[in-house]
């Protein structure tokens, strides 16, 4: 029996298609059919002759959760290793689609206020894992009389730790002849991995980049994000600058408000001067507490309220964020940490297992 082609694999597909002698408007089709308007599986295939040798997904839907309180799913998704990852659905108010997708299973930048940093590193999620998170949330959405209209990559993992799995992915995203994706539907966060933000930003300008920054200080950023003391805030401040000049478009500040840690006047000050003269929009965004930080609490609405006057009124770009599926999401990535913990130790050698549970603790 021949083996299975990945459909996201051009090279692949293009050879079956030349072996087989079919019409170039049947790939397509099948291509339009999938990745643009997101039908069944059965309908994306219906018709097709060489169906049994295309293979549309890599991950399997473990468990979905939907939210009690908003419009907000998250999915699990068990890759072909037996591990898990997650992707969110945000149904926003105005009618707008989100999805965030991961890029990892876990994550090394260890930031101490997500419990994806808690799990350690497993290993990078391939460009059809990616991919397919977009295209079986984008068949849920599809199912329901919904579009889906931007894509963050914003749950587990460091994008940049999966450089080169990101930018084939992002180059499948925009492809005509894939999902076509408008750029600026698409964002890319990072903790600041200086060197690939600029690459990807000189491959990509129009696809958008959010930079987790959460303190200007120094000292303070390394408490909250370890990666920190690789990339300091010199050499992201010049990065950005250099990027600024690149995409010639805002670019995004993330800020996790956090009560006594980053949201004092002085924090608001040092922001500012940090961000002059750059083009950004910062977001503040409000701190769901994890069990894996006790010591971490959110900070109030008052006070948040108060630092986003401070950075208006020296004309930045402000938006305090909300979160959706706060019923589902608290604790974000614990649920997936604690079951591939344990599928790792069920499957591997003692050693290696032992290995594995000290990278998640």
């Amino acid at each position: 029996m021949n083996p299975k082609i990945d459909l996201y694999d051009v090279v692949a597909v293009e050879q079956l298609r030349r072996q087989r002698r079919l019409d170039p408007q049947l790939i397509r089709q099948l291509r339009n059919r999938f990745l643009k308007r997101f039908d069944s599986d059965e309908a994306a295939l219906e018709g097709f002759p060489e169906a049994s040798r295309i293979s549309l997904h890599s991950l399997e839907l473990f468990r979905r959760f939907e939210s009690g309180i908003d419009g907000a799913t998250k999915l699990l998704f068990r890759t072909s290793s037996d591990l898990l990852i997650e992707s969110v659905l945000l149904r926003i108010a105005t009618g707008r689609n989100t999805l965030c997708v991961s890029s990892q299973v876990g994550c090394a930048a260890a930031c101490g206020f997500c419990a994806t940093g808690k799990m350690g590193i497993a290993r990078n999620l391939s460009v059809a894992e990616i991919l397919d998170q977009v295209q079986q949330c984008g068949q849920v959405l599809a199912s329901e009389g919904r579009r889906l209209q931007n894509i963050v990559f914003m749950g587990m993992g460091e994008p940049f730790h999966n450089e080169c799995n990101l930018f084939a992915a992002v180059e499948r995203l925009v492809a005509t002849d894939h999902f076509n994706r408008s750029p600026a539907s698409i964002l890319v966060s990072t903790v600041g991995v200086a060197d690939a933000m600029l690459r990807f930003a000189e491959q990509f300008p129009k696809v958008n980049l959010a930079l987790s920054l959460h303190s200007a200080s120094q000292e303070k950023r390394e408490q909250i994000i370890p990666l920190a003391k690789k990339y300091s805030l010199q050499q992201l401040r010049e990065t950005l600058v250099e990027i600024n000049q690149v995409q010639q478009r805002e670019f995004m500040i993330e800020y996790l408000m956090l009560a006594g840690v980053n949201d004092s006047t002085n924090d608001a000050i040092e922001l500012i001067r940090w961000l002059e003269p750059m083009q950004v929009h910062v977001n503040l965004i409000p701190y769901n507490p994890i069990q894996d930080a006790p010591h971490l609490h959110g900070s109030s609405s008052e006070v948040i309220n108060r630092f986003a006057t401070l950075l208006k009124a020296e004309g930045l770009k402000t938006t305090i964020r909300y979160s959706l599926g706060s019923d589902i999401a608290a604790a974000c990535g614990q649920l997936v940490r604690s079951e591939n913990r344990q599928r790792v130790m069920n499957r591997m050698p003692q050693d290696q297992g032992l290995a594995f549970t000290k990278a998640c603790e």
